[in-house]
């Protein structure tokens, strides 16, 4: 098969399993992230067919989050990954291992130095932190801090800046923290040169939605109610 032919087998089977999820990680997520695949694989090499399977499956672990109400690392979805090639009938076991191997690892970021992975593995995160930045990262990002019970914003308290940030189940004091903790450094952290590209253009419009956000959450600082 192609990989036209697997993702529309796996359609059914994923909508299904995506099909209640609230926090930005739905079916039409995996779509947007298999498209941006693509398009990078187009220019910067890598197996399409590899690429787009695992895109297709990476956020299994999400699903796996919710049901649970801890944090389910990518690793650990990697079984029920395998139930569902074994549904669309991919058989080949070298294939197999190499769409399992970029779904593990394509949250391992290289400001922690984990970044000892192939280009499919890259070029699969690099697709998925495109859909975490620009309008839809913003609309994402809020829609899992609601999903979480995360606020906005809290001027109560310093941003918490982490070097070193990393998925887990601590969340954050606010959204606008996740900003500065993750989104805002994915630009110069994408792996591929196609993938710098496509984040600049996506990172400054962030920014300045954050830069406004800030603008009006503190205008009652400038104008005094009467």
């Amino acid at each position: 098969m192609n990989l036209e032919e697997s993702i529309n087998k796996l359609e059914s089977i994923v909508e299904k399993i995506f099909s209640e999820d609230s926090s930005g990680h739905e079916i039409w997520h995996l779509k947007r992230v298999l498209n941006n695949a693509l398009i990078i694989c187009e220019k910067e090499g890598g197996d399409s067919y590899i690429i787009g399977i695992a895109a297709y499956l990476h956020d299994i672990h999400r699903i796996m989050s919710n049901e649970t109400g801890r944090y389910v690392s990518p690793k650990e979805s990697i079984k029920i990954v395998e139930s569902i090639l074994d549904y669309a009938e991919i058989k080949d076991k070298e294939i197999r291992n190499q769409i399992c191997f970029c779904i593990e690892h394509h949250e391992e970021y290289n400001w922690n130095k984990n970044n000892n992975v192939d280009l499919n593995t890259k070029i699969l995160q690099d697709a998925d932190n495109l859909d975490a930045i620009g309008a839809i990262g913003i609309a994402r990002t809020f829609q899992y801090g609601g999903s979480h019970g995360i606020k906005m914003y809290n001027p109560d308290k310093e941003i918490n800046y982490k070097d070193n940030y990393q998925e887990s189940d601590d969340l954050e004091e606010s959204t606008i923290e996740h900003f500065y903790n993750k989104l805002f450094k994915l630009e110069e952290n994408m792996n591929t040169k196609t993938g710098k590209e496509l984040a600049k253009k996506r990172t400054d419009y962030m920014k300045g939605f954050v830069e406004e956000f800030m603008n009006e959450w503190y205008a009652f600082d400038r104008q005094k109610i009467k």
